[in-house]
């Protein structure tokens, strides 16, 4: 005799449980989805006029003329070989980079020897002096022009790259001199009190003592004084006549045409002219950032 057992077949429920819908639901998970959300678009709206920048630097004039918001059909290396040889890149990246190491490690040096006994020092004069520095961060560039041009004329260091890093590295030292003094101060004077009863000078306690302790703020310092370099068109074209000697920023202008543009020499040059410092950070972006963050904690 056949008996037939029914089949039992067991169901799992889809649906979320209370409990997780709740936590899902609560204050606090929205409140990350919708920063989440809001820093995501953010970070897409300052990135696209990058990525339209790549984007251009591989179409043909005709392409971008009748399609500007088209992605090329075929990629036109040719773009960045001719603009390569127009424009003298990697001589106008020499140039660039020595100048703005050359001035990072000028004011570097200046600035941290002047913020030193600006921060230790206590009186009127000291608080003046430190002023008298911070004026220079409120005074407008242009406003410099005319007198920097003369000075660098009279010491006959037009079109030399040692006129260009002091006109450099008189316009970044003020902002040295604030970071390093408030870095400083911050430091307890008790290390440079242990120093001085070992036998230390003052400048050996600058040296072996003070300045390895600035390394997070000078990180900082490096990026602002960077860009300031990097970024500079007048200076370069006020200061510097011979065409071997510029930069890159005045050498991608020359592709901005009084009437016209041609967007497959500007849109490369452009890309070319950021490529290194994005390297640069992509490739130091840990450090970078943990300099920053220290600079700041401190």
């Amino acid at each position: 005799m056949n008996s037939s057992t029914p089949l039992k077949t067991n169901t799992v429920s889809t649906k979320p449980t209370s409990k997780r819908l709740n936590a899902l639901l609560a204050p606090r998970n929205i409140k990350k989805v919708t920063m989440t959300t809001l820093m995501s678009l953010c970070t897409l709206i300052i990135l696209s006029p990058v990525f339209y920048m790549i984007f251009m630097s591989f179409r043909t004039r005709r392409e971008i003329m009748l399609d500007p918001l088209g992605m090329p059909k075929t990629i036109q290396w040719e773009n960045y070989v001719n603009v390569i040889g127009d424009m003298n890149y990697f001589g106008t990246l020499f140039n660039t980079v020595g100048i703005t190491v050359t001035t990072i490690f000028m004011v570097a040096m200046l600035s941290s020897l002047a913020a030193y006994p600006l921060a230790r020092i206590r009186g009127k004069m000291s608080n003046f002096l430190y002023f008298f520095f911070l004026l220079g961060m409120i005074v407008p560039p242009f406003a410099a022009l005319t007198p920097l041009y003369l000075f660098i004329r009279d010491l006959g260091l037009l079109d030399t790259f040692a006129g260009l890093v002091i006109v450099y590295t008189a316009g970044n030292l003020p902002l040295g001199v604030f970071f390093y003094t408030s870095f400083i101060k911050a430091i307890p004077k008790e290390l440079e009190e242990a120093a001085r009863l070992d036998g230390a000078s003052y400048f050996k306690t600058y040296w072996y003592i003070i300045f390895p302790m600035l390394k997070p703020i000078t990180g900082t310092l490096a990026i602002f004084v960077t860009l300031s370099c990097w970024n500079d068109v007048v200076n370069p074209l006020l200061f510097i006549t011979t065409e071997a000697k510029l930069t890159l920023m005045p050498a991608v202008l020359r592709f901005l045409g009084t009437y016209s543009v041609d967007p497959t020499q500007l849109f490369p040059a452009a890309v070319l002219a950021s490529l290194p410092l994005l390297i640069v950070f992509f490739t130091l972006s840990k450090q970078i950032v943990n300099g920053m963050t220290a600079g700041a904690v401190k």
